[in-house]
């Protein structure tokens, strides 16, 4: 089986070709740092333009590397949200177009399915159920993966995520975008214990995750401290916090083969290597994506697109895109998360 894979859900532009024997044939990607770095953010507008000017010619680049047609492939799989629209509306419809133009079936991936499923892309061994912490610049969850599209989720952030609040420390510490690898490589010279930080419903009964009182406590801080102490510190925080709600998850699961994290804070040393320690803790085998797997890619939308092939489920071609999708629509409201639940 061959499926290519699109992905266009907030600033990079990609596109992959992957086999149902874990082989990634090709994976083409275009970054938009530049274009947004004067901004500190990505800016949906300039986003989907640069979707638009890049994803055609990263899809031919893309069979290029495969020296395969599209008319080869078994189906096409694109996101279909969540994620900015603009953008995720360039990735579907494209998706439509090359499955129409050559019939093939089309698979509409939920971006958050293609990151808990990355894992299974690079290790053949993790078997389901297990725990997933996602966590990225737009989500922090907890899901029990039972299955393709099977998924229960066991905690969310009422607030803000993870990575949204390592961008936004980036900013205020004037350390560049993107943000998460600039605090990190500032961490990295700084002292965690310098500057004392809240850790947001660390030890709550509530499972849920909080990152906006944290976010605030840094701005305030900023003035007083240098920039790689507070950066040190917040990142301690952060680790602490996903570290706790965490090591609750997994009481509250114990059918848990492992615990996986995926997302692109799951590229950041310091939670990765805490993260292995719980699971050493807990007598779970701990799986971790490469780095490159971590961050928004196209491989794991051509990997989610395998899984659900697999599974007989495609989609039609007026299928929409969706700003918002959550991974277990039937999970319970959670005060002050709103839709991002």
């Amino acid at each position: 089986m061959l499926i290519l894979g699109l992905e266009s859900s907030c600033d990079e532009t990609a596109a992959a070709l992957v086999t149902d024997d874990r082989r990634v044939l090709a994976h083409r990607l275009a970054g938009q740092e530049a274009a947004h770095a004067p901004y500190g953010g990505v800016v949906p507008e300039i986003a989907a333009r640069a979707h638009v000017e890049a994803m055609e010619p990263l899809i031919a680049a893309a069979l290029k590397d495969a020296g395969i047609a599209l008319a080869d492939v078994d189906a096409i799989a694109a996101t279909a949200g969540p994620g900015l629209i603009g953008g995720v509306m360039v990735g579907l419809v494209t998706g439509k177009a090359l499955a129409h133009a050559v019939g093939k079936p089309l698979i509409g991936v939920n971006h958050l399915e293609g990151h808990a499923l990355s894992p299974r892309l690079s290790d053949p061994d993790l078997d389901f159920p297990y725990l997933l912490l996602l966590v990225s610049g737009g989500h922090c969850q907890l899901l029990l993966v039972k299955g393709v599209g099977r998924y229960r989720r066991l905690a969310t952030t009422i607030d803000d995520a993870a990575g949204e609040a390592f961008d936004k420390t980036a900013k205020v510490l004037g350390l560049g975008f993107p943000g998460g690898p600039a605090v990190e490589r500032a961490a990295a010279l700084g002292n965690p214990r310098a500057v004392p930080l809240p850790r947001p419903l660390k030890g709550a009964a509530e499972p849920h995750f909080s990152f906006a009182g944290l976010k605030s406590a840094v701005a305030r801080a900023a003035a007083d401290h240098s920039p790689e102490d507070l950066a040190a510190s917040f990142q301690a925080a952060v680790v602490e916090c996903l570290i706790d709600r965490t090591a609750r998850a997994l009481h509250a699961a114990p059918e848990a083969k492992a615990l996986v994290v995926a997302g692109g804070v799951a590229a950041n040393t310091a939670v990765r290597t805490a993260l292995a320690g719980l699971a050493a803790e807990h007598g779970r085998r701990f799986v971790a994506p490469p780095l490159w797997l971590c961050t928004d890619n196209a491989a794991m939308i051509a990997w989610a697109g395998v899984e659900r092939f697999a599974a007989g489920l495609t989609d039609p071609l007026d299928m929409p895109a969706r700003p918002r999708w959550p991974l277990d629509p039937s999970a319970p409201p959670v005060r002050g998360a709103g839709v991002k639940a």
